[in-house]
């Protein structure tokens, strides 16, 4: 599990697009985090709004926003295509990156205990280095909260 200060794992990843590519890809910008259960439900289709809605904002920021879950690419093009999505989900099939930063849990299921991943977003800097993790993350108004976040590391030196 990740903790404030580590830098990203150096892993190869899987966008949605089917290119694989390392996080360098997102080296000299923010970068925004989100792992989120499953593609088309509704928490997820929220919070993924949301984040599309700010879109412009953390570009003006110089934050680049990836969405991660377990789903496959094939999920992840109709669901960022339906949702118009400007940015990119990546496909964590063998639960990978979710090891990496320890966001699979175990949650209770109409009463039966499953093993699925908890919403959690991860702000990393330019350098690549953790800045501030949310765990057990709320919907309602985190996308904003994770802007007013960044603004403000932004702005301390």
């Amino acid at each position: 599990m990740l903790d404030i200060g580590d830098t990203l794992p150096e892993r190869t990843i899987t966008l949605d697009d089917d290119r694989q590519v390392g996080f360098d890809t997102f080296t000299g910008q923010w970068l925004v985090l989100y792992f989120y259960p499953k593609d088309s439900t509704p928490g997820c289709t929220d919070e993924s709004r949301q984040f599309r809605d700010l879109h412009d904002a953390f570009r003006a920021a110089s934050a680049a926003i990836v969405g991660v879950s377990r789903d496959s690419t094939r999920s992840h093009r109709n669901f960022r295509s339906k949702q118009e999505l400007p940015f990119p989900l990546i496909s964590d099939t063998d639960e990978t990156l979710c090891s990496d930063f320890g966001v699979i849990k175990e949650k209770n299921m109409y009463g039966r205990k499953v093993l699925g991943i908890e919403r959690s977003t991860f702000l990393f800097d330019p350098a690549g280095v953790l800045r501030h993790a949310w765990r057990g993350v709320k919907v309602a108004g985190h996308a904003a909260a994770v802007l007013e976040t960044l603004d403000r590391l932004k702005r301390t030196p």
